[in-house]
């Protein structure tokens, strides 16, 4: 067993291999993404997208250290979700026990120092991310009010193709309603931490264009100008 002490060094180590990472992180359907996208056409930052990257993770995970995670891997399309209640689906993600944390720092770890990396990804709470930071300023966590998302996830899964590629032969109507308590569940959890470790959350409503908010997640992460 490592001493309090020893693992106080190790965050600070991390930190340290870190401190040219930032991340947008928060709820889902909240325009993380589409700022991400806008944060490297304007200044030139590498974005890691963490959702692309969960699909390896899942050949890498184990029953014993990621039970969660591994678990979905038997999993048809929307067996997550069926025979669940909202809150049960929430408890049992693996990204609230810090499944996924390990993962997204290996593959960091992994990638150039030399240069800005932007994480773009939904699944790691204030609690896991702030002992991976040198400073408060290196993330944002993006909270969307519920209609926002409501509309963004409408018409994401308005596509029939899609629904059934994530929900499979479940009722898609009754799914994102179980989704969408679920994403609020997330959310409240995420804002509760943040306040706890004074990590800024940005409400997303849609009423602040998106080049604006990109603006100011750019100025608070220390981004300069692309040459």
């Amino acid at each position: 067993m490592t001493s309090p002490s020893s693992d106080s060094e190790t965050s600070r180590e991390l930190s340290d291999l870190l401190a040219h990472v930032r991340w947008i992180a928060g709820g889902t359907a909240s325009g993380k993404s589409t700022l991400a996208h806008l944060l490297a056409d304007q200044y030139g930052v590498e974005v890691y997208n963490g959702d692309r990257a969960e699909h390896g993770w899942l050949t890498r995970c184990t029953p014993q250290r990621h039970p969660r995670l591994s678990a979905m891997r038997r999993m048809p399309p929307g067996g997550m979700w069926a025979g669940r209640t909202a809150k049960e689906v929430f408890q049992a993600m693996a990204s609230l026990h810090g499944e996924t944390t390990g993962f997204l720092i290996e593959d960091l770890l992994a990638m150039p120092t030399d240069h800005i990396i932007l994480v773009d990804y939904f699944g790691i709470l204030p609690n896991h991310l702030a002992p991976l930071l040198c400073r408060p300023d290196q993330a944002v966590f993006l909270l969307p009010t519920p209609q926002f998302r409501q509309d963004a996830l409408g018409a994401r899964y308005a596509d029939p193709a899609r629904a059934r590629a994530t929900w499979g032969k479940n009722d898609p109507e009754a799914m994102l309603t179980k989704r969408l308590t679920r994403d609020a569940l997330w959310d409240e959890e995420v804002r509760r931490q943040a306040y706890d470790h004074r990590l800024d959350t940005i409400t997303v409503d849609g009423s602040t264009p998106a080049t604006d908010l990109a603006n100011q997640v750019a100025a608070r992460f220390g981004l300069g100008h692309r040459t």
